[in-house]
């Protein structure tokens, strides 16, 4: 059944079906205004815990989209924010939400980059490369967001997309913290496995660019580790599996603690990573209070790991590509353990070659 939503200004749109759904909000697809009409999506919140404040932090979003430090964000194409465009409200049941950029027009889902059956089915092109691009653009992204005073606070893959090139963009604009004027509109959401530490089991606690920092990291391993989670793992000390989040509290990292977990024998190895990523992993998830490495600092990094000559590709499978500092491949390394991440594509059917008349001066005519 469709839904009419109308914006302040008078202006209706008709949604049509239901494309997802969140913690919060229900998004659905809007009608084709035809023409050159932008593809749009809405977002539907059904249930806010403050339906004024709520109203007032969408109004909000949508006027700063107009702002420099707003416009700067989201220059260029495609569009890496599904930003606010307008307040709706549903003309029968007076639900609030807004229309935004539908992101399924230039990217897919970011999980698909995580796993080698989804990377094999959807992204059948993409290598380490393609994932260290993906983890530089969202590093460059985040450390954007950061520099105009933007918290995401609840980063996770749900939130994100990704396409075949390794560019990255970002939805759920409206569930982050930000300040307009004198009113701070805080951050409140996190999802477990996506939580730093100091924001486990603190309710109250708002979000941080650390704690984006955090996460941040958690995102850039599972890129780079075709989908490890660095706190995945069962304790070797005898205690039971928890959570991740229960991982994290206790510091039990494969690479901040070796010992500290048991993984599968096909798992990504730890020793694939270029030095300098990997420093910068042991500082993100240390225990001490030191401070973590910021995005700006993990985009350099990355940015710097696709520099010419920085990549090397496999000579037994093209679809492994792997740091220049590494002698040999450690694709292939796991692959010998029971999976590989990056595997060949299947050989499709060899046509058959058609046969040539001979002509007089082609001497393997006569020897057939």
């Amino acid at each position: 059944m469709a839904i009419r939503v109308v914006s302040g200004t008078g202006h209706e749109w008709l949604l049509t079906e239901q494309i997802g759904s969140g913690s919060e909000g229900v998004v659905y697809a809007v009608g084709s205004g035809g023409g050159d009409s932008p593809a749009l999506v809405a977002k539907l919140v059904p249930a806010p815990a403050d339906p004024a404040a709520y109203r007032r932090r969408i109004e909000r979003l949508v006027r700063q989209r107009r702002e420099p430090r707003t416009v700067q964000l989201l220059a260029g194409e495609p569009s890496r924010l599904a930003w606010p465009l307008a307040a709706v409200t549903t003309v029968r049941r007076g639900v609030d939400g807004y229309l935004m950029p539908d992101m399924r027009a230039a990217f897919g889902p970011f999980a698909r980059l995580l796993t080698p059956a989804a990377r094999q089915r959807l992204l059948p092109g993409a290598t380490w490369a393609t994932a260290l691009a993906a983890a530089a653009a969202l590093a460059r992204l985040l450390a954007e967001l950061h520099a105009e005073g933007y918290v995401v606070g609840d980063l996770k893959p749900d939130n994100l997309w990704v396409d075949e090139r390794g560019r990255v963009g970002m939805a759920d604009v409206d569930s982050w913290q930000f300040q307009d004027g004198r009113e701070a509109f805080g951050g409140r959401m996190r999802t477990p496995g996506y939580t730093a530490p100091e924001r486990i089991g603190a309710a109250g606690a708002p979000p941080e660019p650390a704690s984006d920092d955090f996460v941040l990291a958690v995102l850039v391993h599972q890129l780079l580790m075709s989908g490890l989670h660095p706190f995945a793992g069962h304790p070797r000390d005898g205690s039971p599996y928890l959570s991740l989040d229960d991982n994290v509290l206790r510091g039990r990292c494969r690479l901040t603690a070796r010992d500290s977990v048991a993984l599968p024998r096909a798992a990504a190895p730890a020793d694939l990573l270029p030095r300098s990523l990997a420093a910068l992993f042991r500082s993100a998830f240390a225990r001490s209070p030191r401070p973590r490495p910021g995005a700006a600092e993990w985009a350099r990094a990355l940015e710097g790991e696709l520099a010419p000559g920085r990549l090397v590709t496999c000579a037994v499978n093209a679809r492994h590509r792997h740091t220049v500092e590494r002698p040999w491949c450690p694709w292939c390394d796991q692959a010998q353990r029971g999976g590989d991440s990056y595997p060949a594509p299947p050989p499709g059917p060899v046509a058959a070659a058609p046969r040539r008349r001979p002509l007089p001066t082609d001497r393997s005519a006569e020897r057939r």
